[in-house]
């Protein structure tokens, strides 16, 4: 037994020799150095002492470590840097509502150590704390989607230096932090990290649920132009036909057509009103929509391009073709000077 396992005092300290990170936050340096520190802080989730792991991701980005003790960690099979999923690379409160799972951790400070050890305790039993045979298929399909194929590295490099913004930096090529100007993926809300594990208050976890669902602070904002009056639907399977989409939208109102791209994967829902489009859009912004399994994304179509004006003339107005004369052929006109051999009648071979 362990000096930490014999001490009462020290039991369910974590002492770790790797930590457990997604590919994003360990980097592209395959020979990547790492500094271990046990016991260095206590977990920002259950607070207990845990192994700090510090380590440079790769040239030009910013010094990370680890956030939360690894029990914490395999219960939400979470990274302990980023707290985001290790299987989807998405944020627990997205992940958690695809799966229709539900958080027992407590989130005060009451029986928070007694939880946990009741989760190391499985965890070093060997039980299954995370499921994910679990997932539906519809959850299944909605996580592909959103999950990101390969690392995301830009999400490690430096912050942007606060005092390049105000045109007070001095430090110039030694300053550690980037001289740029934010982007909107950098203008960012700061958020706890006990509010990203437990999946509440999360502004990113927000932002990629109402891109899915398209909700009415996304995509399915009603546009200004009235004469919109059609919804385009993305994500369609071979297995969806244009009656299937007809027995879900048909009780809004008239439909004037539904065109069907299986080629592309889309559809135009097109609506005989402006009314019965707008009552869609906003039942679909409440609960989504779902068809034979698969969860389609529906925005609204684009107003008709409209030409350039003319020059002070009206395009309606009729053109008079008495007033248009035909131009005569060049044979029969006796200034012009013969073009073609051809059009010569008098000429007979080649001249050469």
């Amino acid at each position: 037994m362990s000096l930490t396992k014999a001490d009462p005092n020290k039991q369910g300290w974590e002492d770790s020799e790797f930590p457990i990170v997604c590919e994003t936050c360990l980097g592209d340096n395959p020979y990547v150095r790492m500094t271990k520190q046990p016991y260095g802080k206590e977990c920002k989730i259950c607070q207990r002492p845990f192994t700090v792991f510090r380590w440079l991701p790769g040239t030009n980005m910013r010094y990370k470590k680890t956030e939360i003790c690894q029990t914490c960690a395999k219960v939400k099979n979470v990274c302990q840097t980023c707290v985001l999923d290790l299987q989807y690379g998405l944020p627990v409160e997205v992940r958690d509502k695809a799966l229709s799972l539900k958080s027992e951790a407590p989130s005060t400070d009451i029986n928070r150590q007694y939880f946990a050890q009741n989760l190391a305790n499985k965890v070093d039993d060997g039980d299954v704390v995370y499921d994910k045979a679990k997932i539906s298929p519809a959850g299944r399909e909605m996580l592909k989607k959103l999950a990101r194929s390969e690392p995301y590295y830009k999400r490690n490099r430096a912050h942007i230096c606060s005092f390049f913004l105000k045109g007070e930096c001095k430090r110039g090529d030694g300053c550690p932090y980037r001289h740029e100007l934010p982007s909107d993926t950098d203008l960012t809300v700061q958020q706890n990290i006990k509010d990203r594990y437990n999946g509440t208050n999360d502004p990113v976890a927000s932002k990629m649920l109402n891109r899915v669902r398209g909700s009415p602070s996304g995509s399915l904002v009603a546009p200004d132009d009235k004469s919109v009056t059609s919804l385009f639907v993305t994500g369609i399977e071979p297995d969806i036909t244009q009656d299937d989409l007809k027995a879900f939208f048909y009780v809004f109102g008239d439909i004037k057509s539904i065109i069907v791209a299986h080629k592309t994967r889309c559809a135009f829902v097109n609506f005989v009103t402006r009314t019965a489009a707008e009552m869609a859009a906003n039942k679909i912004a409440e609960v989504g929509l779902n068809i034979k399994g698969h969860t389609l994304r529906v925005v609204w179509g684009r107003p008709r391009p409209q030409g350039p004006k003319s020059n002070g003339l009206s395009k309606n107005k009729p053109i008079d073709l008495s007033t248009m004369q035909p131009p005569p052929p060049p044979s029969l006109v006796g200034d012009d000077k013969v073009k073609y051999p051809s059009q010569d009648p008098t000429s007979q071979g080649s001249s050469a």
